[in-house]
């Protein structure tokens, strides 16, 4: 989406650069607490983003289920079951009456999405796969939904504040250029939108986002060389350690702060480096949070690039059975 229409839907874009510790960065000008405030605005969900959250929750457990028979679904979910709680979350393979601690089922869950590259895709500065955002998500939507009065209106709050920030994230600051695998963007997103399901206030988040990109970057060389299950599992692990950052935020512990913008934090060492500019947009205060409307899901289980390939091979093969014999 270009700037110009990110402009006509009421969004404000950030300047980001590193600072040296010196400056003392305020915390109400950094990049994660700017993600907390978009997190807490009370902004009214539109019908269309509801619509488009239900439809991928539906895809999610789509794809979910057709990967259950695949190895890493079968080691996530067995991981999982090593820690049953109450009342705990459900995974994806076992009965509902089964429950197992969020972050486990949010990992579960997570590998069992992820498996087969079926489920939606954003493509912009960066890559992403949105729809990593609701494992996490859903798993503490239903450890806590009676202890906290959570409703289904909540949970389509946090899933829509969870793709608004991946989804900017991955808008304006490139990982891949720099060999950073992409879920470093997941970890901050999922924290949020689990902060908005919650209700917590800025800081708990801004603590919560900190610690989540802290935890989730990794090179990209799970995607490259040797494909190894790792491939699977990374998005699953980001969503694993927003909640634990989650849970830890809440009982009063704090990240390491300016993470983005510290002279020592992410972008000075991982990405583009002590000279950095970004600028990053995020909706303006009371602005809806319409992200997931620029998502797309896919129809054949391959990376977004490929589908169109995809489709023209089969066309040519019912087109023109000739080539099926071709040398």
């Amino acid at each position: 989406m270009s700037n110009a229409r990110l402009a006509s839907r009421d969004m404000v874009f950030h300047d980001v650069r590193v600072h040296p510790s010196a400056d003392n960065l305020a915390r109400e000008d950094q990049l994660a607490w700017k993600i907390a405030e978009v997190a807490t605005d009370d902004a009214p969900v539109t019908d269309a983003v509801t619509d488009m959250i239900i439809n991928r929750v539906i895809d999610n457990a789509a794809v979910a289920t057709a990967s259950l028979t695949r190895g890493p679904a079968v080691a996530s979910r067995a991981q999982a079951q090593a820690h049953p709680y109450s009342p705990g979350a459900t995974v994806f393979g076992l009965e509902q009456s089964e429950r197992v601690s969020p972050e486990w089922a949010a990992w579960a869950n997570g590998v069992a999405v992820r498996e087969l590259d079926y489920h939606d895709t954003f493509l912009a500065a960066d890559y992403s796969h949105p729809a990593d955002n609701i494992p996490a998500i859903v798993a503490v939507a239903q450890h806590l939904a009676t202890r906290r009065g959570l409703t289904g209106k909540d949970l389509v709050r946090g899933i829509a504040t969870g793709y608004e920030i991946q989804v900017n994230l991955v808008r304006a600051i490139c990982l891949h250029k720099h060999k950073i695998d992409h879920v470093a963007h997941l970890g901050p997103s999922a924290a949020a939108g689990i902060g908005t399901l919650l209700g917590l206030d800025e800081e708990t988040i801004f603590q919560a986002v900190g610690q989540a990109l802290h935890t989730t970057t990794a090179t990209r060389q799970s995607r490259k060389g040797q494909i190894s299950t790792w491939k699977a599992h990374a998005p699953a692990f980001a969503g694993k350690m927003a909640v634990e950052a989650v849970d830890r935020a809440m009982r009063g512990q704090t990240s390491p702060e300016p993470i983005y913008e510290g002279e020592d934090g992410v972008i000075a060492w991982l990405l583009d480096g002590p000279d950095a500019h970004y600028r990053v947009p995020l909706p303006a205060p009371g602005a809806p949070k319409l992200a997931i409307l620029d998502t797309y899901t896919k129809e054949h289980s391959a990376e977004y690039q490929s589908q169109a390939l995809i489709d023209l091979a089969r066309k040519l093969h019912h087109e023109h059975p000739e080539l099926r014999d071709a040398d």
